[in-house]
Parts: structure tokens; sequence; C-alpha cells
């Protein structure tokens, strides 16, 4: 009778066996790799921007749109360094072994994945901070879809009319922060600057490129979408960004901050302070506070329109005003005050002059006879 045969010690086995696991680990690790950059991507960005826009993110998306544009254009070459680069890499046998998993003919589209990405991840934020509306969160909710479609889109992108979409798509909305933002106003004429300047800087570089691979126009149309979103008030007037509303009783300056009564939440809400229905006795006043993000030099004005719902439509019950002069971190603090409300549903829609809408707060209201004694006071 044999004896059964053992399996080979570890150190039995030997370097072809032990570069194959190696290999299957790499391979393993690599089907991994989008998911781990998307998420710590989008992990990085929701912890570095969002609370307040910076020069300094401006200057590095700036200089992942100059890269981004400088690839394309690459690539549109019928003759270019690359095809160099390929020929001397296919020369060296060794080399092109080695590099055989990591096709080079396909890094400039994996960097360009890379870069739209990175974009896409930091404009969804930005976004996704300044839109606390219904309207805002349709275009939040589409560079939501586009910031995951693009995980699953590097087959796609030797289409270069994806490639030319993407970038004009993502230089324009970045142009849309950084003109207000450098210039100091959120005025409408901005945006409809910004995003002709983006497309028109995509255009140029389309003509520019020797060989005109992929289409063009679809950056046009996206262009003309934008700018009738921005005239539906359906994108925010960025880089203006929400940091706070709230609606409460009363209202103490302090050196330290302010300090607002507020009705307090229901315990099951855990994740927030104040409650979305008020009760207040009769000719009692209510303030809304805000606090509002804007970048050092920006000076405009902003109003809270208090609204009530009568027979299925908002009507306007008053729009005080105040003026907003950006700089502060913690975001520029202002408040409204209204008395003689009645029982119903009331919201205050915080907007700039030109009525583009930053944020929005619904509550309810409910007349009552005695006091409330669920309050609460917060600094802000």
């Amino acid at each position: 009778m044999s004896e059964p045969t053992l399996p080979p010690a570890p150190s039995a086995i030997s370097q072809p066996a032990k570069a194959l696991l190696i290999m299957q680990h790499f391979n393993r690790l690599k089907r991994m790799l989008p998911v781990l950059f998307f998420v710590g991507g989008f992990a990085w960005d929701a912890l570095t921007i969002g609370h307040r826009v910076m020069l300094t993110d401006i200057a590095i998306f700036s200089g992942y749109i100059v890269l981004a544009g400088w690839i394309l254009h690459q690539l549109s070459t019928p003759a270019t360094w690359w095809a160099r680069l390929l020929a001397c890499v296919s020369a060296w046998p060794w080399l092109s072994n080695k590099l055989s998993q990591w096709p080079i003919q396909d890094w400039p589209y994996w960097v360009l994945q890379f870069l739209f990405g990175s974009l896409l991840s930091a404009l969804f934020i930005l976004y996704f901070k300044s839109s606390s509306y219904g309207m805002a969160w349709m275009i939040t909710l589409l560079l939501g879809v586009l910031l995951v479609a693009n995980e699953f889109l590097e087959s796609e992108y030797r289409r270069l009319t994806l490639c030319w979409s993407m970038f004009g798509l993502c230089t324009i909305l970045l142009f849309n922060f950084a003109l207000p933002y450098i210039l100091g106003s959120v005025h409408a004429i901005w945006f409809y600057s910004s995003t002709m300047l983006g497309a028109t800087a995509s255009f140029v570089l389309y003509r520019h490129a020797p060989k005109h691979s992929g289409s063009i126009w679809p950056v046009g149309v996206l262009a003309v979408l934008l700018m009738v979103a921005y005239r539906a008030d359906m994108i925010p007037p960025v880089p203006l960004v929400k940091q706070a509303v709230v609606v409460g009783y009363a209202l103490d300056k302090q050196p330290e901050g302010y300090w607002v009564t507020l009705q307090k939440a229901p315990w099951w809400q855990f994740w927030r302070v104040d409650s979305a229905h008020l009760r207040i006795t009769a000719n009692e006043k209510l303030v809304c506070f805000s606090a509002v993000f804007a970048p050092k030099g920006l000076h405009t004005k902003l109003i809270h329109n208090w609204q009530k719902k009568e027979r299925g439509s908002w009507v306007n019950y008053g729009t005080p005003g105040f003026v907003l002069a950006g700089g502060r971190d913690g975001g520029y603090r202002g408040y409204t005050t209204k008395t003689n409300l009645s029982s119903g549903e009331w919201r205050v829609r915080i907007q700039t002059e030109a009525a583009q809408t930053i944020a929005v707060h619904a509550f309810s209201v409910s007349v009552v006879d005695g006091l409330e004694t669920h309050r609460v006071r917060v600094r802000y």
C-alpha cells in the first residue's frame, strides 16, 4: 500500500509557481483598485472640500483640467510622442513583457478616467453642499450618477467623443465656481459668461487638435442645458455654500456667537437639534437664522423670503434682507424676524438679489394658548 503524497514544503515551491501566485494576488488587487480609489478619493474630498471653497482647490482642479486637455490634444495627434514612446518600448522585449499586464497604450485613458473622476467627485461635493432644495438636487443627482458611472467607463474612454464631453462638462462647472470666486460676485451674468467661457475653451482646444477625433457638439448641448437649468433656478448660486439654517423663537448675539432658542426635536430625530414643527402663542414672533459661506471679497445681498402654503401654492409674506460680506470660515451670519404667523405650513427661501435660491427651510406652525416648554438654546 503506497503512502499518500504530501504537498511540497513552502521552501520547495518553484520560482515559476511563486511568480504565478504573486500574479494571481496582483490581478485580484487590480480588480479592486477602482473601488478602492473611488471610495478613498470620495472620502478625501468629503473631508477636505465643501466646508468652504478655497483658492488652492480651484488651482488644483484647474491643473487637472490643463493636464486632461493636454492628453486629449496628444491623443488627437496622428504622430505624437506617445507613438514614439510605444515604439521605443516595443524595441525592448524585456520591458514590453514587464508592462504586458498594464498595456502602455491604455495609460492615457486611465489617466483621463482618474482626472475626470477626481473632478466629478469634487464638483459633486461642492454642489451637494450648495444644494438644499428640490430643484437643485436634480443637478447634484446627475453629477452623482456621472461620478459612479465614470468608474465603469474604462473601455469607453477610447471613444474620444465621451472624453471631449467629460472635458467640456468639467471645464464649464469648474469655471462656474472659479469666475464668481475670483470676481467676488454671484451675479447671473458671471454664470452665463463662465459657461460660455468653458464651452469656448473646449471648442478651441478641439479645433487646434491636428486630428479631430471624436465629436465636440455634445459640449454645446451641455452648455445650453446648464444655462436653461440656471434660469429655472435648478443650479445654486455657487460658490455660496449653506452652513446652517434654523427657525426659532429668539436670538441673542454674544461675543462667542449667536444663541438661538429653538423647539427641541423629537428624540427619534437624533440627527437634528431643532424641530420642524413650531408651537407659538398668539402674536409671538419667529426668527430665521442663516449662515452662508462666501469667499473673501464677495459681497451680495441675501433675502429671507417667508412663504406660507395656501390652497396648494406658496404665498409670499415678506422678503426682508441683509448684506453678505464674504470671508468667514463658519459662514456669514444673518437673521430676519416674522410676526403674526398663523397655523399652517411655512418655509423660508434664502435667496440672492437675483432670486437664485441657496437654501429652503420648511417647517409648520401651530398657534397654541400655553407657552411651549420644550425649548433649548443652541449656539451658532
